[in-house]
């Protein structure tokens, strides 16, 4: 049900033109060229692919734990090889396909030589995945680290970046750091640590903590994207955490997200579950009889003139 990408649900992120902001964000079900396809074909306005990694480790330590609001998991990259993605890469490159993909690697060199395979492969634009907490520098990460991966993807790639991180101490240094060192876009937010215990025994789930998503990280993530508003950051943000429905969409949206990534609630009827979320904001939007550009930041600037409104009472005499 692709919708043309001028519509009053297109936005233009990454240097792409989407026909909605609702993109399929990184994980497992974008690890399959047939999930990806059927995500776009339900109304992806981008896909965001599992992120591709040269050295991933050993497969069969992945696992996932569904909690009330959420879910764990303890899945880290691709396990598929740097050849077969960029093979099919090249096949949605031919398509025209919006596939934006994730990468990271154990260095900053490392992920050079991947970005610009990837590059050269047809990718029009790049997620970096470096801040998975379920890596053993994932839970430490700083802005130095940020500063030298985004730099030294940036000199071997001319296509738009995101730098994908997770919210919580010195994010806006992280995020600075990014920046500075030329990234094009932000996303808010990879996954934070959590913990699951079992009250009977005392036993850890998972064995540690490892990477939480889901409804319950949403209004963090909304705090964090509106916060970040108002001090003033101007750049691209792509929000993702715990969206559900078209009303999460336009949560993100009014903080000032400028696209909105969903992916743990896909883990429940995956095509299904995405076409309700498209089709639901896009009959939200047209109720309203207006476009993503009306909606995105409305609650920064309603805040802003309501502060401007409260300062001019002040100053205003008393007659």
């Amino acid at each position: 049900m692709s919708a043309a990408p001028d519509g009053p649900a297109a936005v233009r992120v990454l240097g792409l033109r989407l026909s909605s902001p609702v993109v399929v964000g990184s994980g497992l079900l974008t690890d399959q060229e047939r999930n990806i396809r059927r995500l776009l074909d339900a109304g992806a306005g981008a896909v965001v692919t599992k992120t591709i990694h040269p050295s991933p480790g050993p497969s069969g330590q992945e696992r996932l734990l569904r909690l009330p609001t959420g879910m764990l998991n303890s899945t880290t990259y691709s396990r598929r090889g740097i050849d077969e993605w960029c093979a099919m890469l090249r096949r949605f490159a031919d398509d025209a396909l919006p596939v934006i993909a994730s990468v990271h690697a154990d260095s900053p060199e490392e992920l050079a030589a991947l970005a610009a395979r990837v590059t050269d492969a047809g990718s029009p634009a790049l997620e970096l995945g470096i801040s998975c907490l379920n890596e053993a520098d994932g839970l430490h990460d700083t802005p130095e680290r940020v500063a030298a991966y985004t730099r030294a993807v940036r000199r071997v790639t001319p296509v738009p970046i995101s730098v994908k991180l997770a919210i919580g101490e010195h994010s806006r240094e992280r995020i600075d750091a990014a920046l500075a060192a030329g990234a094009d876009a932000i996303t808010l937010s990879d996954t934070i640590a959590g913990l699951a215990v079992d009250a009977d025994t005392g036993e850890v789930t998972l064995g540690g903590a490892f990477g939480y998503s889901g409804p319950g990280i949403k209004p963090l993530v909304l705090a964090e994207i509106y916060a970040l508003r108002r001090a003033g950051l101007r750049v691209p943000v792509l929000g993702s955490g715990g969206v559900r429905d078209a009303a999460d969409v336009a949560e993100y949206l009014s903080v000032g997200a400028d696209a909105v990534q969903v992916y743990t609630a896909l883990h429940t009827r995956m095509h299904t579950t995405f076409l309700e979320i498209r089709e639901g904001f896009d009959r939200w939007l047209a109720a309203r009889g207006g476009t993503v550009a009306d909606v995105v930041g409305r609650s920064v600037t309603r805040t802003g003139e309501e502060s401007d409104a409260a300062t001019r009472d002040e100053r205003t005499p008393v007659r």
